[in-house]
């Protein structure tokens, strides 16, 4: 099982950024895909969550109207779209992908940085 996020790096306060996760090693439609996010000094957080079955999204809501996910099935790929970052969006982002309590995987992630 493999999750390799990129499209992380450094942009200017309303700047946008698109990260990537491809997957590989298990049955990608079936599972749940999720952006998680870790500050530093601060616990990883929930940012935005798209389901197998329905495509249905869910965001945090301090990224909600700004950030948007999405999957490509046919790719094994889920993105966020981030749009008018801010400061207090730089963190490391995780891609999560879930289909029970024994199938739970993470990236290594992706630094995104937002500074003038």
């Amino acid at each position: 099982v493999q999750l390799v996020e990129s499209g992380g790096g450094l942009v200017q306060p309303g700047g946008s950024l698109r990260l990537s996760c491809a997957a590989s090693g298990f049955t990608f439609r079936h599972y749940a895909m999720s952006w998680y996010r870790q500050a530093p000094g601060k616990g990883r957080e929930l940012v935005a969550a798209i389901s197998s079955a329905t495509g249905n999204a869910n965001y945090a809501d301090s990224v909600k109207g700004r950030f948007t996910i999405s999957r490509d099935n046919a790719k094994k790929t889920v993105y966020l779209q981030m749009n008018s970052l801010k400061p207090e969006d730089t963190a490391v982002y995780y891609c999560n992908a879930k289909f029970s309590m024994s199938a739970d995987y993470w990236g290594q992630g992706t630094q995104v940085t937002v500074s003038s």
